[in-house]
């Protein structure tokens, strides 16, 4: 049997073996913006898994862009030796391809670790300034964030810029701008949290500018032998926000702009906004702009099952699939995926002997 699953795809100038991605997943483990022990073991574990192509968590590219005090960023030259460490030796002794999610998350900083609360933090928490398109908070009891003036937009792009050369020197793969879940670059495309009366609101034209600014410039400095996308939100979820059809129009202006790949998210621009939770909930948006933006589409959102995620791809429906909490779950999902569908994964030397021709409990479909 082939599995269209398990066959490879090409990204720019990145070959991978599968249509298998580990999805960003914050780890709130960082100090001050820097990769730690717990990053070595986490990325160490998904080096493994059986996916083409492990995506390293939501990466501030400014101090104040962290969502949270733990969270990783690319901002200094402490975070990019740390980072280096980690990736480096994920590379070397794993079968997967790496890369990393260059992200603000604008008016939801300055927040709680989610198992102190997931709230903004308070005064005694040592909070910082959050900024946004609008001065509007992402929900009650949230930071207002201040109204970015060029000069922030400007400061803001040229962090993307250099978070980007950073990532390039410690040798990833692949590099995908956050525009997803209610940060910063999303808060500009929707209109539920961008309600500025000058060029850089109104229409979905004027909504983009800051997004397909900070896009072209990370572009202009990302050789095009490394793959450059964007995780970005297909839905709002909400009267009034963005719908499947803004989804399609902004993935052309990416692809425009010069991005390789967009990988279709949703939700998340409002703290009372609550996204759908059935099985492959982002598929049919994600197929949409597929056919419709002809651009390489990943999506993400409720898929766990290999068959589910083995019909995706074989539907034409997406050309990769991106799955988190699955991996968390079981991370060799990969490999149990391979055996329910017939298929075969690469593994490291040390692990041959589980292989399904080897060991027969591995042949049992998953």
């Amino acid at each position: 049997m082939s599995s269209a699953l398990f066959s490879p795809i090409r990204l720019a100038g990145l070959e991978l073996p599968n249509r298998i991605v580990v999805a960003p997943m914050c780890q709130y483990s960082a100090d001050d913006g820097s990769a730690t022990d717990w990053h070595m073991m986490h990325l160490g574990m998904l080096a493994n898994s059986g996916a083409g192509l492990v995506v390293v968590e939501a990466t501030a590219v400014e101090r104040i862009g962290r969502i949270t005090h733990g969270c990783l960023g690319l901002y200094s030259d402490d975070n990019e030796l740390a980072l280096a460490r980690v990736i480096m030796r994920c590379k070397r002794s794993g079968t997967a391809r790496f890369g990393v999610q260059l992200a603000h998350a604008g008016r939801k900083a300055s927040a709680q670790l989610p198992w102190n609360g997931a709230q903004a933090l308070k005064a005694g928490e040592d909070p910082w300034p959050t900024i946004g398109p609008s001065a509007l908070a992402y929900g009650e009891n949230w930071h207002m964030p201040a109204m970015m003036t060029q000069a922030d937009m400007d400061r803001v792009r040229d962090a993307f810029v250099n978070a980007a050369k950073r990532a390039l020197r410690i040798g990833f793969d692949e590099i995908e701008l956050h525009m997803a879940h209610g940060y910063l670059m999303h808060s500009f495309m929707s209109p539920l949290s961008n309600t500025r009366t000058d060029g850089y609101g109104g229409s979905l034209a004027n909504r983009l500018k800051f997004p397909l600014a900070v896009t072209r410039a990370v572009r202009d400095v990302v050789p095009r032998s490394v793959a450059l996308g964007a995780r970005y939100t297909g839905s709002d979820w909400r009267d009034g926000g963005l719908t499947p059809d803004d989804a399609v129009e902004i993935a052309r202006a990416l692809k425009a702009a010069g991005l390789d790949f967009v990988g279709v998210s949703s939700g998340g621009v409002t703290a009372d906004t609550r996204t759908p939770s059935e099985p492959g909930y982002n598929v049919g948006i994600a197929e949409r702009v597929k056919k419709e933006a002809g651009l390489p589409t990943r999506v993400v959102g409720m898929i766990y099952e290999p068959r589910q995620a083995e019909d995706i791809i074989a539907g034409g429906r997406a050309d990769m699939v991106a799955l988190a909490r699955a991996f968390l779950n079981d991370p060799h999902w990969g490999w149990h995926a391979a055996a329910a569908l017939g298929a075969d994964v690469a593994r490291p030397n040390q692990y041959l002997r589980a292989a399904p021709r080897f060991w027969a409990p591995a042949a049992a479909p998953a």
